[in-house]
């Protein structure tokens, strides 16, 4: 087991040397001659200072909006089948209403039962009083007056739609500003945890982040407007003089159907302008609205705010258009990044933000350096005091130990945090277990047989087990605290599995290499362990 192959030497070797090569990327110095890839470890808030927010998301306007739309289809519902109905009142849970004949309550319990109509209202509400799996939402009715809110189920599913699309739309909203290697993860039901290293000043960051960026298209009320047909008006402000002015619920086209924003310049004014392309579907709603309501006004709405409101002069067939509201060239841009990354679900708040200075990330370098060496000399010194020359080949598989990680961290451009500085320097003391273990198994096989050349070929043979039995579960351990862990815990589980497999390999290559051809090569003279 301790002679290798021309082959297996030359692939040791070649593996060393790519490592080697990763590794030294890292340093500023190599990286001038352009000769190293250009792949490091990303140091991580904790060690090179930046900014850390806390978002939260607020539900109850989704909800709100949810109900909305709920009462416009159960409306037409009501109206289309001639049911009379009064006091219908939607509330921030629910929807409740009364109709006036008695004798329509079983036909509206057999409209909600069996209505199949595809994205009806009422084919996606459950049986009276039933919770099933399939329901969005519920009703109960007392007498002549029906109670509708959304299923427990529902609620559940849409809160968790809800943060795994806001976890999309904010990673997307921080790439388009082009920060590096930013941590975005969810913290609890509703919270997102948000860190960019290096960025001491998030004020940017903090405007992009905080608007909702929703977008819709609607009409402006006119003469000819019917509330009833219409389902209603609301009364939003007009960003251009602050005054408030009214415009359909009624949503005739959603940011969902935009493919790209771009900012620019209007060549007539001068101003600054966001241009827009529309999907296909977007296209032949907005050719279609635009051909039926010539010169009337229409309102381009975001986050409850009418930011334009141009007269159509004619019908707009391309599926392209533009967004004008006296935008500094700043907020047109900021503008673009938002409609390009898409809208958020819900509204988000920052309820913690902090900031951690780059002189306390240089501590944390400071320290974990001075660990990482005071245990390496520590280790290293004991080893060769024990274990004579054969300590100083476990010296060498340290180092290389070391090398291998830092690589292979760089390779897949990891962020190395101080919890990570931790998982190296554990990572020394298990790999030099990996060498005691066999050396002291080369010890007890001495006892009985006098060959070196036997009794370490022995004592790998033997101990290969036992080495992979203690490794498999520290992986495994390591595996649950990466996958069930956050943020830090990951940065130290991720080191640790890297640093085993290391210790792995270069117990039973390269230091097997080196005691094989020490051993074979002083065969004749006397050996000391």
């Amino acid at each position: 087991m301790l002679n290798f192959s021309k082959l297996k030497i030359s692939i040791v070797i070649l593996s060393i040397l790519i490592f080697l090569y990763i590794f030294l990327g890292n340093f500023s110095y190599f990286n001038k001659t352009k000769i190293f890839l250009d792949k490091k470890v990303n140091l991580g808030l904790d060690l090179q200072g930046g900014s850390y927010l806390l978002l939260e998301i607020d539900l109850k306007p989704l909800l709100q909006k949810k109900l909305d739309d709920k009462a416009i289809e159960l409306r037409k519902s009501l109206r289309e089948n001639n049911l009379s109905y009064k006091n219908f009142n939607i509330s921030d849970k629910n929807i409740t209403f009364q109709i006036l004949e008695n004798k329509d309550k079983n036909i509206v319990i057999d409209i909600i039962n069996q209505s199949s109509t595809k994205n009806s209202f009422f084919s996606q509400i459950a049986n009276r009083g039933s919770q099933s799996t399939s329901s969005d939402v519920i009703y109960k009715n007392s007498g002549d007056i029906f109670i509708i809110e959304f299923s427990p189920l529902y609620l559940k599913k849409l809160q968790q739609d809800t943060i795994n699309q806001s976890l999309e739309i904010v990673r997307r909203r921080i790439d388009q500003l082009g920060t590096k290697e930013p941590n975005i993860l969810q913290k609890g039901e509703n919270r997102i945890l948000v860190e960019l290293p290096g960025l001491s000043d998030p004020s940017s960051f903090k405007n992009i982040l905080g608007k909702t960026a929703q977008l819709s298209f609607k009409f402006l009320k006119s003469n000819n407007s019917n509330s009833y047909e219409n389902s209603g008006f609301e009364r939003l402000k007009y960003k251009p003089n602050g005054t408030y002015i009214e415009v359909e619920k009624k949503t005739v086209l959603s940011g969902e159907n935009l493919t790209d924003a771009q900012p620019g310049f209007d060549n007539q004014s001068n101003n600054s302008i966001v241009s827009f392309k529309l999907d296909r579907v977007g296209s032949n709603k907005f050719a279609v609205a635009t051909k039926e309501n010539v010169g009337r006004p229409f309102a381009i709405i975001l986050d409850n705010e009418v930011i334009s409101a141009p007269v159509i002069r004619e019908p707009i067939l391309s599926g392209s258009g533009q967004i004008s509201g006296n935008f500094t060239v700043e907020e047109a841009n900021q503008l673009a990044i938002l409609l390009r990354s898409g809208a958020l679900p819900a509204p988000m708040k920052i309820i913690e933000e902090r900031t951690v200075g780059s002189d306390l990330g240089a501590d944390s370098i400071k320290y974990g350096i001075i660990s990482f060496i005071s245990g390496f000399l520590l280790v290293a010194i004991y080893i060769i005091y024990e274990y004579k020359f054969f300590g100083f080949f476990a010296d060498l598989c340290l180092l290389l130990n070391v090398v291998i990680l830092i690589a292979v961290l760089s390779l897949f451009g990891s962020t190395l945090t101080l919890p990570g500085i931790a998982g190296v320097v554990l990572t020394i003391g298990m790999s030099v277990d990996t060498n005691v273990i066999i050396y002291e198994r080369a010890r007890e096989e001495l006892k009985v047989e006098k060959s070196f050349i036997y009794a370490f070929d022995s004592a790998y043979k033997r101990s290969l087990l036992t080495i992979i039995d203690t490794h498999l579960t520290t992986l495994l351990t390591g595996f649950i605290l990466f996958y069930l862990g956050s943020g830090p815990v990951k940065g130290f589980a991720l080191t640790l599995i890297i640093g085993l497999i290391s210790s792995f390999f270069t117990a039973f290559t390269v230091s097997r290499l080196m005691i094989g051809k020490y051993i074979l090569s002083n065969k004749n003279k006397i050996i000391k362990i």
